[in-house]
């Protein structure tokens, strides 16, 4: 679980290519004393697991191997040496919530429509893939790249979003201009709430809980007895 609060800005030093997905070397200022191998780590809003780290000239090194399926449904196999990306260690219990919950899993890739001007800040239009507009809710989150942000002025597949100069100079989307490739994952409250109600709409939900309380009913026939066995008040 992440908060959509970036952490720091990474670079990626390489990328190599494998049978089954890629391994990606970022450098990076995050202390290597509080990384583990096995650690998750959102790169630009993609959870990916630590698997090498070391000591490079001025920074840490951090090596993490990267899924077909990541490849598939992110922006990451756009990245090349040199490139920026948003870095975010996991979250912990007594780390503050800035933004909003955030899983690391990449719905899909949108890209950024438009870019304009509003004093020191910028209105950043993005555009998402069809199967995603039905998880934008006016002031509600959405990460982009990793960053939670709040949205607004819906219009079809595309919304806005406000950035202060911190997240500009703070994040990779300061350096990225319309066109640009960006990874998606709408509020998981979202979805999770979709999902309750498309199993009342089918019935599936009542079929369910029927089906355990059926259950629970067999097991704890003649239960009472067993306890008063095992030293259990009736």
């Amino acid at each position: 679980m992440f908060t959509g609060i970036i952490e720091d800005l990474g670079t990626v030093e390489e990328i190599k290519q494998t049978d089954k997905g890629a391994l990606v070397s970022l450098a990076t200022a995050l202390p290597l004393s509080r990384i583990s191998i096995g650690d998750s780590i959102a790169v630009n809003g993609a959870c990916l697991t630590v698997v090498k780290k070391r000591r490079g000239t001025r920074r840490g090194i951090i090596g993490m191997d990267v899924s077909a399926e990541t490849l598939r449904r992110t922006a990451l196999g756009t990245l090349a040496a040199g490139d920026r990306v948003n870095l975010e260690r996991c979250l912990t219990l007594e780390k503050l919530l800035g933004g909003h919950l955030v899983s690391g899993h990449v719905d899909g890739v949108g890209k950024i429509a438009a870019i304009a001007s509003e004093g020191d800040s910028k209105l950043y239009t993005f555009e998402v893939p069809r199967a995603q507009v039905r998880y934008l809710v006016e002031k509600g989150s959405v990460a982009i790249d990793g960053v939670s942000l709040t949205v607004f002025g819906i219009t079809g597949r595309r919304f806005s979003v406000a950035l202060i100069p911190h997240t500009l100079k703070q994040t990779t989307l300061g350096h990225k201009g319309p066109g640009a490739p960006v990874n998606v994952e709408s509020d998981m409250l979202v979805k999770y709430v979709e999902r309750v109600l498309a199993g009342r709409s089918n019935g599936v939900s009542h079929e369910i809980a029927g089906t355990a309380l059926v259950g629970v009913a067999n097991k704890t026939a003649g239960a009472p007895l067993r306890a008063r066995g095992r030293g259990v008040a009736s």
